[in-house]
């Protein structure tokens, strides 16, 4: 059943569209969105520990850069495994809490926000499997140096599935409304809930975007080590605008 449900998770399988669609159609904006691309799922994770990890490999960089220092990771610290293609497991949380991370490229300040995620899941203080309230874990996640709002609801939204999740500073849903600051995209946004998670998707898709796009935009600022962590560059933005990752097309389903 532990697997079962994992899957359903990872593909959003428990989702009630009936629900979300009628709340979305009710937004012009919208509404020829959610009835072109019925049946839009969020886009699940199978390890919640390695997309918080893989989240913050991605702030600020592109996507290729997050993919490369990903892989130094598994292949420095994980543990070897021989299945098909495969050749090593992601590391554990135990594994990269005493890992020298800045070997594998990584600055001072993305490798202090990994290992002190990664102390406390293994100490039990942070866990992707027994938060029931998506707050709780953005909250946790919130007081780890690096973490900002914007990669702690991007988690939130893929590793638990959280429907109501939104990165109310995402620059993409900023501009694509026509808005300067985060509490006018909240006000305007609180006609999608429960569902922001959903529109979020939704109006990512409208340049042909993604999550994975966003990830080399958002500047997450709040309790930053140092500039390197918490300032956005324009070359990250004009990066994150010429990637065409298109994740929505992967991420359809038929209901």
């Amino acid at each position: 059943m532990f697997i079962i449900e994992r899957i359903r998770r990872m593909f959003d399988l428990n989702a009630d569209w009936m629900a979300i669609a009628a709340t979305l159609k009710a937004d012009p904006l919208l509404a020829d969105l959610a009835k072109a691309k019925p049946g839009l799922r969020l886009p699940g994770a199978w390890d919640g520990f390695e997309l918080a990890v893989r989240a913050i490999l991605g702030q600020q960089v592109t996507v290729k850069a997050a993919t490369t220092f990903a892989g130094r990771m598994v292949k420095t610290f994980g543990p070897k495994f021989s299945a098909g293609s495969a050749t090593h497991l992601f590391p554990t949380p135990e594994i990269l809490a005493a890992a020298d991370l800045m070997q594998i490229g990584l600055t001072r300040a993305r490798a202090t926000s990994i290992q002190t995620l990664a102390r406390a899941v293994s100490r039990g203080e942070i866990s992707f499997d027994a938060v029931v309230n998506s707050n709780v874990l953005v909250a946790q996640l919130r007081e780890i140096s690096g973490i900002g709002e914007w990669t702690a609801q991007y988690v939130a939204m893929r590793a638990l599935g959280e429907p109501d999740a939104f990165p109310a500073g995402d620059i993409a849903l900023l501009r694509k409304l026509g808005l300067r600051h985060s509490q006018q995209l909240e006000e305007r946004a609180e006609a999608w809930r429960p569902w922001r998670a959903y529109a979020a998707l939704y109006l990512w898709s409208m340049s042909g975007g993604s999550m994975s796009d966003a990830l080399g935009v958002e500047a997450d600022k709040k309790k930053s080590a140092g500039a390197e962590a918490g300032e956005v560059s324009v070359e990250a933005a004009r990066h994150s605008r010429a990637r065409g990752n298109n994740a929505s097309k992967d991420l359809q389903f038929a209901d």
